[in-house]
């Protein structure tokens, strides 16, 4: 394989990292997934697949992808950024498009947009309009932000991101939706744990979906945390770009995701419920690497 970053290997997972791994996700772009041949040669089938829906991307180009990826036996998952929808009109042709192909899921979240382009400022507002359950969507996940989030609370608290998550807790007890929350990646376990166990004790039992940044050049990633706004948890990366001998070589996850998943072995209650992928280096990359550290097999490995 031409890719630089390769982790294929035979030796056995690493204890109960398989088992964490099991039903994790990963997110593309239409732009990404374009590059890929055949997903089914890459991830187990059923994966579920997010799509993300950045600003610019014509709701065309969406649609193209999740039919693509619905034909290749995947769980579509598309993003639909408050910011970026015109009007209560373009939202129901957005959904009604996805329900057609036999998506019935959905990632609901304001959207990287400083102002909004229509309406709708907020994934609570999308939720209230009622679209989805018109349209049958059975599952929605819904944005968390484990080290706070700057553009919703300016002062560096998180009040802001509490009290959302609060509303949509109480939203998932009064609908029929799975809900679930989809974070941001992060890079050092101990403050996810905390802010896990908070969520719990103010009784927001929504399953965590851990958001995790693929191996990537350290470069790459540390351009990506600056750019999403990742806080206290880059600190892992600056670390290690101090270091001029690991500054070259492709930084994993397999740390963080051991320090999780020993957690969750000793507290079978622990929140996290599944691991999300952001391929920051490549979707290749981070297949690979998932297949090298347990997840169920590939197409390819099959064969």
């Amino acid at each position: 394989m031409s890719n630089i970053l390769s982790f294929r290997r035979k030796a056995p997972a690493p204890a109960g990292l398989a088992g964490f791994l099991d039903g994790f996700s990963i997110e593309v772009m239409p732009r990404t997934a374009e590059k890929i041949a055949d997903f089914r040669d890459l991830l187990p089938a059923g994966t579920r697949v997010y799509i993300a829906h950045i600003d610019g991307t014509p709701i065309e180009e969406m649609r193209a992808t999740a039919a693509r990826l619905v034909n290749e036996g995947f769980e579509v998952m598309p993003h639909v950024p408050a910011r970026i929808v015109a009007n209560k009109a373009e939202l129901n042709d957005w959904l009604a498009g996805y329900a057609d192909l036999g998506v019935h899921q959905a990632l609901v979240l304001a959207g990287g947009v400083a102002e909004a382009k229509g309406d709708f400022e907020t994934s609570m507002q999308l939720l209230e309009t009622g679209l989805f359950d018109a349209h049958g969507f059975t599952r929605l996940h819904v944005a968390g932000h484990p080290e706070g989030n700057r553009d919703i609370d300016p002062d560096g608290s998180d009040a802001n991101v509490s009290a959302a998550l609060g509303w949509k807790q109480a939203f998932s007890e009064r609908t029929d939706a799975r809900m679930a929350i989809a974070t941001q990646f992060c890079f050092e376990a101990k403050p996810v744990i905390a802010w896990a166990e908070r969520l719990a004790a103010e009784g927001i039992d929504l399953p965590i979906h851990i958001g995790v940044a693929g191996p990537a050049k350290l470069q790459t990633l540390i351009k990506f945390a600056m750019m999403c706004g990742v806080g206290p948890s880059l600190r892992v990366l600056q670390r290690r770009a101090a270091d001029l001998t690991k500054l070259v070589l492709p930084f994993t996850p397999e740390d963080f995701l051991r320090e999780l998943a020993a957690h969750k072995t000793a507290n079978p209650a622990f929140g996290i419920e599944a691991v999300h992928f952001f391929p920051l280096g490549g979707i290749t990359t981070t297949a690979e690497f998932t297949s090298a550290h347990g997840a169920a097999p590939t197409r390819a490995a099959q064969a």
